[in-house]
């Protein structure tokens, strides 16, 4: 089968041959239909992200297809069954084999294209909006880099939540994506002071950062008291440093918060969370917004277009 590996960290991940996995007690076999690409993809092509996996290693944290085998003890989700898998790894092959319970049946509308761009990004947006920041309705979410895979499922589900939602991001044609996904006020970051403009506007009383750096600062400093700052990543590739002087003048609480890791810890709070979200698309209340969908030999492409912040929304291999 083909599968997008790394070989070394620091080089770019190519496509390869493999000899197909087969299930070991506890997994499935999963022939993988589309795959949703994360900024942690690039992160784990340079060996930079928190977790490293073996070399050679499949990249694709997150994934959608059929089960094709069970391993041993496993009976359920059945073979024939679609499902999701945030898998951390593996997901960009034409087959994988993964724990049995990270498994999500999708519901029977669900494309596998949609279901791979929702794990990461809603998952993430809803469990730091409800869990760590602990959102509520009428509060002002400030959300940066909101055009980007979590930041729009970030500004969809605040305003899902009842804040009033302000979104920054880069350019007239992502401040328009944000808009769509329910954005009642923009600020463009190339042009506009967000400290000011926040202010303006009354101030946050939640920040949704996945991008750090200058913007996190100027975030910072339009908090109201009482403040709560989620730091979900670093896109700018700056990661700030933290005047306690001023959390503790304001009461501002900043979050760390990286959704991933309570698979490890805690993981009823992810699969609740993707059980609330699963039920919201069934709905109609959401729905993934993607700006490209590439085949696996243009995987390398969308990393590309991650990295230079092209993109706006998921970027999605279709294998």
């Amino acid at each position: 089968m083909r599968a997008f590996q790394v070989i070394e960290y620091g080089n770019p991940a190519e496509v390869r041959d493999v000899e197909i996995p087969q299930p070991k007690a506890g997994e499935v076999q999963v022939q993988i239909s589309a795959c949703g690409l994360n900024f942690a993809d690039t992160l784990l092509v340079k060996g930079q992200y928190q977790e490293k996996p073996p070399l050679p290693a499949t990249l694709g944290l997150e994934l959608a297809g059929t089960v094709t085998a069970l391993g041993e003890g496993v009976t359920e989700p059945a073979v024939g069954t679609r499902v999701a898998v945030f898998a951390g790894n593996g997901g960009l092959a034409e087959y994988g084999c993964f724990p049995a319970n990270r498994c999500i049946a999708l519901p029977d509308q669900m494309p596998f294209d949609h279901a791979a761009a929702f794990l990461v990004a809603y998952g993430t947006s809803e469990v730091a909006l409800t869990h760590r920041a602990k959102l509520r309705e009428g509060e002002t979410l400030l959300v940066l880099g909101a055009a980007g895979g979590v930041g729009l499922t970030a500004v969809e589900l605040g305003n899902l939540m009842g804040a009033k939602v302000i979104a920054v991001a880069r350019g007239p044609e992502k401040l328009k994506a944000a808009q769509a996904a329910g954005a009642h006020h923009l600020i463009d970051s190339e042009s506009e002071d967000i400290r000011e403009r926040v202010k303006e506007l009354g101030g946050a009383d939640v920040v949704y950062d996945p991008v750090g750096g200058d913007q996190f600062k100027a975030a910072f400093r339009a908090c109201n008291p009482e403040a709560r700052v989620i730091v979900i990543g670093f896109a700018s590739g700056d990661i700030p440093q933290i005047p306690a002087n001023h959390l503790l003048v304001k009461n501002i609480s900043v979050l760390g918060f990286y959704w991933g890791g309570y698979k490890a810890f805690r993981p009823e709070v992810i699969t609740d969370s993707l059980k609330r979200l699963m039920g919201w698309y069934a709905e109609g209340k959401i729905s993934p917004h993607i700006s490209h969908n590439l085949p696996l030999e243009r995987a390398g492409e969308g990393l590309d277009l991650l990295t230079s912040r092209k993109s706006t929304g998921k970027v999605v291999i279709t294998i």
